[in-house]
């Protein structure tokens, strides 16, 4: 077993001890003037000063810029996503049938050169991101109560054009984490973990049109500016839905769980969303490890605090393996149907009953 995997595949019953959680509310500088990281830990929204200049250069693809978008409503999956990493980067839109288990579109446009298209620092305030790339054009507007995505570009002859708005709950609280690397004071992982975002919109290739609406279809953000080492492994769950409660009332809940990544001494990218606010908890992980050939078992979730005992039945493996030597992601993002129960922060139990969620797991040289 590769050493970037050995911590993933430590089992959830020897934890020897429960995470610490440092929670940051006021706005804090990420980096020192040398690079050097300064804070350490999570927030329920992003009061990170990101200064991109501050990054201290290490491997050309070390400082990582990237906004990532997925609409899903349990049949079909889109990913809307900008990346930069150094030496170029992408936009992209892929339109996934999740119920087929295949890849209906997947329109990319490359760049070359990390000084262009510069994203904005921080995803959970109100910005606009707006370029046309080789063929593509995309437009990320992001507003108090409201975000709008468009794509459009040309792809085997045909045009694939997608626009998706969502809705913004006032004070709708994320999990923004920063995560350092041991041995080096100058890399860092942060990322912005955005749910609970009901969204409509279309995905048009060619003559087809396939429709979103808020009352089953969300939208997860990921957002990220990082600066890592080459290689990294790493899980990532996440999921959002109405609850209805014994009076008849709908509720916004979703959960967001990330680890394998880092030093998760400080936080844990863990937390669970209930009526916009964000309720933390502590470390998880998998009772069997699903490499190599048990992705499409059963996952079985249970977290050091016991408030997140979930299990998920796989319905579609989404894998891919892009390999250009240097470069590598490696994904098994597995869609299925999320069973069991949650514990929020005053001690409220939910029972989650067929939810529609993912849990993908990464290896990446990039």
């Amino acid at each position: 077993m590769s050493k970037e995997t050995l911590r993933t595949y430590q089992n959830y019953k020897n934890w020897k001890c429960k995470s610490k959680q440092t929670e940051y509310t006021e706005e804090t500088p990420l980096l020192a003037s040398d690079g050097t990281l300064l804070a350490k830990g999570w927030a329920r929204h992003n009061v990170f000063d990101y200064n991109r200049d501050f990054t201290k250069k290490g491997s050309p693809t070390s400082k990582k810029e990237w906004d990532f978008y997925q609409v899903a409503d349990g049949n079909y999956m889109v990913q809307l996503s900008f990346a930069n990493i150094g030496i170029g980067g992408y936009v992209a839109a892929k339109l996934i049938d999740l119920k087929a288990g295949s890849v209906i579109a997947d329109a990319t446009q490359l760049f070359i050169g990390g000084k262009k298209y510069i994203p904005h620092k921080k995803g959970d305030a109100p910005n606009r991101f707006a370029h046309k790339i080789g063929k593509a054009e995309f437009d990320f507007d992001t507003r108090e109560n409201s975000r709008t995505l468009y794509f459009k570009m040309p792809l085997k002859g045909k045009i694939v054009e997608c626009k998706f708005d969502m809705d913004i709950m006032p004070g709708l609280e994320n999990i923004t984490t920063v995560l350092p690397f041991e041995g080096d004071p100058t890399k860092y992982f942060m990322t912005t973990k955005q749910n609970c975002m009901p969204c409509e919109g279309y995905y048009k290739f060619g003559d087809d049109v396939y429709e979103f609406n808020k009352e089953t279809a969300f939208c997860a953000l990921d957002w990220g500016r990082v600066n890592t080492p080459h290689k990294m492994v790493w899980y990532w769950g996440n999921g959002s839905t109405y609850i209805t409660d014994e009076n008849g009332e709908k509720h916004l809940f979703g959960f967001e769980i990330t680890w394998a990544i880092g030093d998760e001494t400080n936080a844990t990218e863990t937390a669970l969303f209930y009526d916009g606010k964000a309720h933390k908890f502590g470390a998880v992980d998998v009772e069997v490890f699903p490499k190599p050939d048990k992705f499409m078992d059963e996952w079985k979730f249970v977290s050091e605090d016991g408030r997140f005992n979930l299990s998920m039945t796989p319905t579609f493996d989404h894998h891919s393996d892009m390999n250009v030597g240097i470069l590598r992601m490696h994904t098994h993002q597995v869609h299925g149907m999320w069973n069991g129960t949650v514990t929020l922060d005053d001690g409220t139990v939910l029972e989650i009953k067929d939810m529609y969620a993912f849990c993908e797991y990464v290896e990446n040289k990039w």
